[in-house]
């Protein structure tokens, strides 16, 4: 699970931003109602769901986009060269590309916390860190420093027999290397559990799965999958997949002699074809034939079976994309049933800002300053703002900021029509 991530200098995101899934302390009647919306760790309450609203470019997606390179960075710095440029922008303005980018998650696992972060720039990380809380105490499993020093020992410093031969792994990390990337990649037992977090556990959209794991998966779930369709009003009764094995030829060129030749090549692609209930006989090819709408909610409903069944955490942008609003509340609800899955969401879709369906610490608002940076806050900071209140109204009308200022006059169209 996540409790807490905070970013800096990460595209439109200059000075840190928080986003806190440790619910706030709300006594209010409804948010009584809604006790399903959270789970219990460790005598903290969490939150299952956050949505993020905010206006065109305010910068709900770049935060989704930071997330994503930086769980990234977990999972793929092992594989990074000497020539390797992170694909991120520090923020633009103000000599923000001088300054370190910053990267912190407190996350649980295996029923442990931990505090994981790092700091880098685009050509090399700078810091590192991780910390973890055995028997509710802040342990030390690594702090490095590239700066602190010339050698490794002055670069790094280690827990207590947390990690075996910890500067063997230090040593075969470079500057484009994530320390946590390579001692799970050399198999250190606490590395690898961290890394197998960011990788499987921390779901960064809907569509991340391989070919042979979205096979595996649709084999798994394939009857709660037509249940959980069938649910959002799908006629889709029965489906079939299988992998197709395609004949081609691809162009190669010999390096010596520089001639160019084809050579045979064999794809394999899966295959879903769907069967609905006015003609159960006949196939739709999921891809071709049916529409965009019903092919995410394939994937997502997908995604989402996995993600509950095995309290992982979903991150998604713009989840109302070729969704009814409908369909929306139905998967935050079935996130709201779950025991400890979560979802992190982006959306324009106002009809969930209800405090008959979401906390006041479920609605958080992203907007863009005058110097062009994104902050983010709650619904909860807003004190003042009771459980009676219409909060769609209120977001609309501009009570939170991060909604368009639109000039929308009579003249000022046709200004621009007839211009």
């Amino acid at each position: 699970m996540v409790l807490e991530i905070r970013i800096s200098n990460f595209f439109s995101i200059k000075d840190e931003i928080v986003l806190d899934l440790r619910a706030g302390h709300i006594k209010t009647q409804k948010a009584k109602v809604l006790s399903k919306n959270l789970f219990n760790f460790d005598k903290i309450d969490v939150l299952k769901t956050i949505a993020l609203y905010g206006a065109n470019a305010s910068g709900k997606s770049n935060i989704v986009k930071a997330i994503r390179f930086c769980n990234a960075m977990v999972f793929e710095s092992h594989k990074h060269n000497e020539n390797t440029i992170y694909n991120f922008q520090p923020f633009k303005f103000d000599n923000y590309y001088k300054k370190s980018s910053n990267y912190f998650i407190r996350f649980a696992l295996n029923n442990v916390e931990y505090e994981y972060s790092f700091s880098l720039t685009r050509k090399e990380i700078l810091k590192e860190s991780l910390f973890y809380y055995p028997n509710n105490r802040r342990a030390k499993v690594f702090v490095r420093n590239e700066k602190a020093g010339k050698t490794k020992k002055d670069k790094y410093s280690f827990g207590t027999s947390v990690i075996k031969r910890p500067m063997d792994v230090a040593e075969s990390t470079s500057n484009k290397t994530l320390f946590i990337s390579r001692a799970s990649q050399m198999d250190r037992t606490i590395p690898k559990d961290i890394f197998n977090f960011f990788h499987t556990t921390f779901i960064l959209d809907y569509l991340r799965y391989s070919m042979s794991h979205a096979e595996i998966m649709i084999k798994t779930y394939k009857n709660q999958l037509l249940q959980a369709l069938q649910m959002a009003d799908s006629d889709i009764i029965d489906f079939k997949q299988n992998i197709k094995k395609e004949k081609g030829k691809n162009l190669r060129a010999n390096p010596i002699t520089e001639e160019a030749y084809f050579e045979d090549i064999e794809t394999e692609n899966l295959e879903i074809k769907t069967f609905h209930k006015f003609s159960p006989s006949t196939s739709f090819n999921l891809f071709n034939e049916e529409s965009s709408g019903t092919q995410k909610l394939f994937y997502i409903m997908l995604t989402i079976l996995d993600v509950v069944k095995n309290n992982k955490i979903l991150l998604i942008d713009e989840i109302e994309d070729s969704l009814h609003p409908h369909i929306i509340d139905y998967i935050i609800q079935i996130f709201n049933e779950s025991q400890q899955a979560q979802l992190i969401y982006t959306t324009h879709n106002t009809n969930l800002l209800n405090l008959g369906k979401a906390r006041k610490d479920q609605i958080w608002f992203v907007n863009k300053n005058s110097d062009g940076a994104s902050e983010l806050y709650s619904l909860y900071d807003y004190s003042d703002f009771r459980d009676t209140m219409d909060v769609e109204k209120a977001y609309l009308q501009g009570r939170f900021d991060a909604v368009p200022i639109v000039n929308d006059s009579s003249e000022k169209i046709i200004s621009i029509i007839n211009e």
